[in-house]
């Protein structure tokens, strides 16, 4: 069996996670000390932490499968779409819009939204306005110097390798190979031939050794996995939206063959909300009703859609982001690691709900929040350069990049994103032409496995 960190570690983890999934952890809790080393008994108190219940109090539903998800979820709308030129300017705004936002958040990856001020605020450039600039003796004592030194303003002339971007292209091969009956399977498979095993993180890792451990697919999101809540599914969200334009019903379904590999609950909730939300941003450019359609597909009574919820009631409460995003640590992370999906969503919404439709605001407002930096900015970049177009994006964050994505896929080392956009716009072509074949209820069809 390879395990990548230790069992004290996993074991730590998951009693966070099961606590969060509404179970009592508390007897767990002093049965279990950090400095156990017996193997066996540390197996022991991780199966009894996956054989709790979930309390009868716990106040939310958060089914796993779809078609327990599909009973919960709310109306959704979807909106006729024509393949042509103002399509294709749309899809490349929103592959430039993730790249610009995703190259935006790289350097300050995991500072928080004080570290990120006090040094923006050092070399006179807060607010943010452009891509961060690298100056070494400003930098917090306990910030990584790699990412900055990689990833800051004039020290790249393309888009750098990222795993943020490495899905997006993964998820594009995946359909191109497979169409769109992709199974999870087909998923896992193609990660274990093309992606790097090092350029995984969390939940997306801990599946990879699962899978090289060959365990049945539906144990490969739970076993040894506390982090099966975390951003990892969010992040793979947006091509499932750009291939299923003006239908998010479609773009969700996809979503969730993909984030089942890794996540569960509100980890997959979080990648449906968003290719559902891209999805919606390629036909209108209403964000109140691109927010509804996300929310539209998880389930009403999950913490997600609470979370949501929370985010549209604090944009009419608060006057400006910072409040917000005050209320949103108040409210979130006490209780949330800080790449948990939830309180990430929270900050990729306040960024959306203060700054739209202005890109700058957007991808700026997510990055300066903190936390997961690069995620939150390039999926809010994604939505909001689907909604604007790639015509109206703005040069200062568009031409640093040179029309060029570098990744660590096998087969995609450096891609011209014009024609990542086309490539794109005939999968989006494809599942245009099956649409009627699928009633408007096709997504309950159970997914393949």
């Amino acid at each position: 069996m390879v395990v990548t960190i230790s069992l004290n570690e996993l074991i730590r983890q998951e009693i966070i996670q099961r606590r969060e999934e509404g179970c009592d952890v508390s007897a767990i809790e002093l049965l279990w000390q950090p400095d156990l080393s017996d193997e066996k008994q540390l197996m022991q108190i991780y199966r009894d932490l996956q054989s709790l219940d979930i309390k009868p109090d716990f106040p939310y539903i958060e089914p796993s499968t779809i078609e327990e998800i599909l009973t919960l979820k709310g109306e959704y709308d979807q909106w006729p779409v024509d393949i042509d030129d103002a399509l294709l300017d749309r899809i490349y705004g929103a592959w430039l819009g993730r790249i610009a936002g995703c190259m935006l958040g790289k350097p300050v990856e995991g500072w928080s939204l004080d570290m990120i001020r006090t040094y923006l605020t050092q070399i006179n450039e807060y607010p943010l306005a452009n891509y961060i600039r690298y100056i070494d003796d400003k930098l917090p004592e306990d910030a990584e110097r790699v990412p900055m030194q990689l990833a800051a303003r004039g020290r790249w002339r393309q888009a750098i390798v990222d795993d943020d971007t490495n899905y997006t292209v993964l998820c594009m091969k995946i359909m191109e190979e497979f169409g769109v009956a992709f199974t999870t399977s087909d998923i896992g498979f193609t990660w274990l031939r093309t992606l790097p095993f090092l350029d995984t993180y969390t939940a997306e890792r801990q599946a990879y050794v699962n899978m090289i451990n060959d365990l049945p697919i539906s144990e490969v999101p739970l076993y040894l996995n506390p982090y099966r809540e975390w951003i990892g599914a969010q992040i793979r969200a947006d091509f499932w939206g750009y291939c299923a334009p003006g239908r998010p019903a479609k773009a969700a379904e996809f979503a969730y063959r993909d984030a089942a590999l890794t996540h569960v609950k509100n980890g997959i909730y979080g990648e449906m909300f968003c290719a559902a939300a891209i999805s919606a941003a390629l036909a209108v450019d209403d964000i109140n009703m691109i927010v509804a359609t996300g929310l539209s597909v998880i389930p009403n009574r999950s913490r997600l859609a609470e979370t949501v919820r929370d985010c549209l009631r604090w944009r009419d409460q608060y006057p400006n982001w910072q409040d917000a995003h005050n209320k949103m640590l108040q409210s979130y992370c006490g209780n949330y690691n800080p790449v948990h999906t939830n309180n990430n969503l929270a900050i990729v919404l306040i960024a959306l709900l203060y700054g739209w439709p202005d890109m700058e605001k957007v991808i700026t407002i997510a990055t300066m929040q903190g936390m997961d930096t690069d995620c939150n900015a390039a999926t809010a970049g994604s939505i909001v350069g689907a909604a604007l177009g790639a015509n109206a994006l703005p040069d200062k964050w568009t031409k640093p990049i040179n029309n060029t994505l570098e990744t660590s896929v096998s087969g995609f080392f450096q891609c011209n994103i014009k024609e990542l956009a086309e490539r794109t716009m005939r999968q989006a072509s494809d599942v245009m032409a099956l649409d009627q074949l699928w009633s408007s209820e096709s997504i309950l069809q159970p997914t393949p496995a």
